[in-house]
């Protein structure tokens, strides 16, 4: 355990990606393999708990630690809302031993003393817990508190994990992430597996990790400001003059150049799948690393027709025979949710893939190969095969970026979001590799919110309130339609954090409730009909464009302003 703790620390203290990688690579080149799998599952995003898996709630962890630091419940509360992270929380509020506990391997606590544990009565479970507490010094108290929240948020993504991993043994870090796609278990096999440097037969029944497209304003952000004056990531927040530069093709053609250097296509709206079609089987596996094995049997019947080593990537649409457009996302949610449709569901709801790229054929990855090629190879395969349930998604042709901005202010009619601009010389890659793929969406739809309730973030904001949920106006009555988190700068978030602090009416757990007063305009890629919603109404997407200090409340849109827009 002092050995992860030690590694957690020093991932939290540093702020350059060398040194976290710098960190990793000593972490993994001296861990027993036990640990090691672990830490891994862990930096990964894995967690010891969950819903299946009961080990100690919230409410149950500011219990325990109020009594045994004999703090009464509401400075306990006071401390979570000073602090902002629960994990941390706990570790401070207990002194260290007096005498140095015996180390324990991570492996060991985990699977030893946590994992037996889960879901046991509540006085076996806060034996272990408070146990653990009155032994471990401070940084494995954290860490052990990590545990039990699930909140190991410490600046490390996956393939920054990767990367360390690829240096650390020379294997190729597509091999690795193609490895760690799909759920997995943190054994000492597991690891060896993964960094074996053979082709193993596992590697047979992976996908290929997806490469993901960047938002056009990423470039056209690189374009218009000088290089590192962006405090803030382009994927974060999205100006009004950058938005203005996204519907401005003279602007386009200064960031991207010659449109015949690129591959125009729809942006559909439905669930990324990539389709094996390997020794003799067929699997569909979802973006979010999921195999959907019976959920779309009528696609796994149409694929088996493909020739035997095919791997294609595209878009899963709720489509019905003989209609112009898609159906809305929410149709294809009743879909993902059933992993054994019925008759019924199958005929109220048919699917489609629509494919637009070609990763393997014969047996051969044809990643590396140029997006023209393999779009060429795509189209006469899917000509071939001729069954309407896996169809080619169609190219989109332009012949300047001014066309282009005019076919793509058609998109919302057409039940897409928007284009896909793909150079027409680029290879497939990992992840998401600016430059070669963006997403040119068009410009979202708007209203005018009022702020209901706030929550504290996550990360660097864990101690500010910055997540926020909005309502619109139903007769007299304020009805939450929409929660967001991001658009605002610095300064606003100190701003209407201090205001929530003095204007809270009540709090829900780490939720307040405040005043009702400011309005935002909201920005939604699209609006839905939905049972699940009390507003009847579901968005897409949802993030803040400004704060509307101009506006009383009285003047935000009603809620049957959206239900109109809905699909």
């Amino acid at each position: 355990m002092k050995r992860f703790a030690q590694l957690y620390r020093e991932l939290d203290q540093s702020t350059a990606t060398l040194d976290k990688r710098a960190a990793l690579i000593r972490y993994f080149s001296e861990a027993p393999p036990r640990d090691a799998a672990w830490a891994l599952y862990l930096l990964s995003g894995g967690k010891v708990a969950g819903a299946r898996r009961k080990i100690a709630n919230t409410r149950e962890l500011r219990e325990w630690i109020g009594q045994e630091s004999g703090l009464p419940d509401w400075l306990v509360d006071d401390s979570y809302d000073q602090v902002g992270d629960l994990g941390e929380t706990l570790a401070l509020l207990l002194d260290d031993p007096t005498e140095a506990a015996p180390d324990i391997a991570l492996a060991d606590w985990i699977e030893q003393r946590l994992l037996p544990v889960a879901n046991k009565d509540v006085e076996v479970r806060r034996a272990v817990i408070v146990g653990a507490w009155r032994t471990l010094r401070y940084d494995e108290r954290l860490l052990f508190n990590k545990l039990l929240t699930g909140a190991l948020r410490v600046g490390v993504s996956q393939r920054l994990v990767q990367q360390a991993l690829a240096e650390l043994t020379g294997i190729d870090i597509a091999r690795l992430a193609q490895r760690m796609l799909g759920s997995w278990s943190p054994t000492p096999a597991f690891l060896r597996d993964l960094l074996s440097p053979d082709e193993l037969p596992g590697d047979r029944q992976q996908p290929y990790p997806f490469f993901l497209a960047s938002p056009l304003e990423s470039a056209l952000r690189a374009e218009a400001e000088p290089a590192g004056s962006a405090e803030e990531d382009p994927e974060d927040v999205v100006t009004p003059d950058i938005v203005a530069l996204a519907n401005d093709p003279d602007a386009v053609a200064r960031a991207l150049g010659p449109i015949d250097d690129w591959l125009l296509e729809w942006k559909w709206d439905g669930i990324r799948l990539q389709l094996l079609r390997r020794d003799g089987d067929v699997a569909l596996w979802s973006r979010g690393e999921e195999r959907l094995d019976g959920r779309f049997p009528e696609i796994e019947a149409a694929a088996m027709a493909l020739p035997d080593g095919t791997v294609l990537d595209g878009e899963l649409l709720a489509w019905r025979a003989g209609e112009d457009a898609p159906l809305a996302f929410t149709a294809l949610q009743t879909r993902i949710q059933r992993l054994k449709p019925g008759p019924k569901t199958l005929a109220d709801t048919p699917v489609r893939m629509q494919v637009y790229d070609l990763l393997e054929l014969g047996g051969e990855d044809w990643r590396a190969r140029p997006q023209h090629e393999r779009r060429a190879a795509l189209e006469v395969l899917i000509a071939a095969h001729g069954d309407p349930r896996i169809v080619v998604s169609p190219r989109v042709e332009a012949a300047s970026w001014a066309a282009a901005a005019r076919l793509r202010d058609e998109a919302r009619d057409r039940g897409v979001e928007g284009l896909m601009l793909k150079r027409a010389n680029a290879a497939y890659q990992t992840g998401r590799r600016r430059g070669d793929w963006w997403k040119w969406k068009i410009d979202p739809l708007t209203i005018d919110a009022v702020l209901l309730y706030a929550q504290a973030g996550h990360g660097r904001r864990s101690t500010l309130y910055t997540d926020y949920t909005f309502g619109l106006w139903d007769g007299d009555t304020l009805v939450p339609v929409a929660k967001a988190y991001s658009g605002l700068d610095d300064s606003e978030i100190l701003a209407l954090d201090k205001w929530i602090r003095a204007h809270t009416l009540e709090r829900f757990g780490p939720v307040r409730s405040v005043r009702a007063h400011h309005v935002f305009e909201l920005g939604f890629e699209a609006v839905n009909v939905s049972k699940r919603h009390k507003s009847g109404i579901a968005v897409r997407f949802p993030r803040i464009l400004r704060w509307r200090q101009d506006k009383p409340m009285t003047e935000a849109d009603r809620l049957d302003t959206l239900k109109a827009l809905a699909r």
